[in-house]
């Protein structure tokens, strides 16, 4: 049996000029692109107007959606992607199919970011196009996909933005507990705001932390133990000196804390927790962060003299 070896015609050889030729090629034969999409396009026009620019290819897929197709028969450019987004929100497409013959990472970066970030049912592609001949054949134009629309890609997105949305509330929230405790208290006043589930300031010792945690539904106010990696032992001994005073330091708070070794871990936590509500829960925010301060204020008087007096 022979076997020949296939080979790669540049694409220049093919299309001398990208919208003189290649453009005008893939209006007639989009059937090479549709198989590859596994859609069914039809073109409608050709070179059409999108204020003073100029769409290469409008199409329509079966379900009456509009589609833009943006030929580069060269490597991907600055230029190419902004006419690409250009064309699919002027135009109000549902799909954006951009073809070139090399892919630089940003660009390619940026579309997987579009498909995981933008609205559902619009969608992108990034179709990669060569040519090959075997032998003496003519040679064969072969579009490959190479970053596309999925499930997964829109899912991520959703992650994304929730995951954005909770920094927000947690910066909105942290902004709000902080301007009031600052009239009550001077514990945290030298501190920000910031996005993350919990904000704390020094105890008064290294490695001893006041923090205020956030979750979805449970707040916590806590007094957290950790002087570092390897300083496991210590952690211990501190947690130990306060907690052969936990009758003393519960009675001073007003209500029994929850002496936490974290057992395996390497620091260790006194706590109060409130779980009727958290985060989700905005309409409790006042009520909640004033507990919060309340139980801030409780937990630093009831704990400074020991602290104090740890022998570390």
């Amino acid at each position: 049996m022979k076997i020949s070896k296939l080979k790669k015609v540049p694409l220049r050889n093919l299309w001398k000029n990208e919208a003189l030729e290649f453009t005008p090629w893939l209006e007639k034969n989009i059937d090479y692109l549709n198989e590859e999409l596994d859609i069914n396009l039809t073109i409608t026009e050709r070179e059409k107007s999108v204020g003073t620019f100029n769409v290469d290819l409008f199409a329509e897929d079966d379900d009456g959606n509009t589609v833009i197709i943006e030929n580069q028969i060269e490597k991907t450019d600055h230029d190419h992607l902004g006419k690409v987004i250009t064309y699919l929100t002027n135009l109000e497409a549902k799909r954006a199919i951009w073809i070139c013959s090399e892919t630089r990472p940003e660009h390619l970066k940026a579309i997987s970011w579009l498909n995981e970030n933008t609205t559902p049912g619009t969608t992108f592609y990034l179709i990669k196009v060569e040519a090959y001949s075997i032998e003496d054949s003519p040679p064969a134009p072969k579009f490959s996909i190479i970053s596309g629309p999925s499930d997964e890609a829109k899912e991520i997105g959703k992650i994304k933005t929730d995951y954005a949305e909770i920094h927000y509330k947690r910066l909105e929230f942290w902004t709000q507990l902080l301007e009031k405790a600052n009239y009550k208290t001077t514990l945290h006043a030298n501190i920000k705001p910031g996005r993350y589930s919990w904000i704390g300031t020094g105890a008064g010792k290294s490695g001893l932390n006041y923090n205020y945690v956030l979750r979805k539904n449970e707040v916590i106010v806590e007094l957290y133990i950790d002087k570092g990696k390897g300083k496991e032992n210590a952690n211990i001994e501190i947690y130990n000196q306060l907690h052969a005073k936990k009758d003393i330091i519960d009675e001073e708070f007003k209500e029994e804390l929850l002496w936490d070794r974290l057992e395996g871990k390497r620091a260790c936590r006194i706590s109060w927790r409130f779980n009727e509500y958290g985060l989700n829960d905005e309409g409790n925010w006042d009520e909640l962060q004033e507990k919060l301060i309340d139980a801030m204020i409780r937990l630093e008087k009831a704990l400074r003299n020991h602290i104090t007096s740890l022998i570390i």
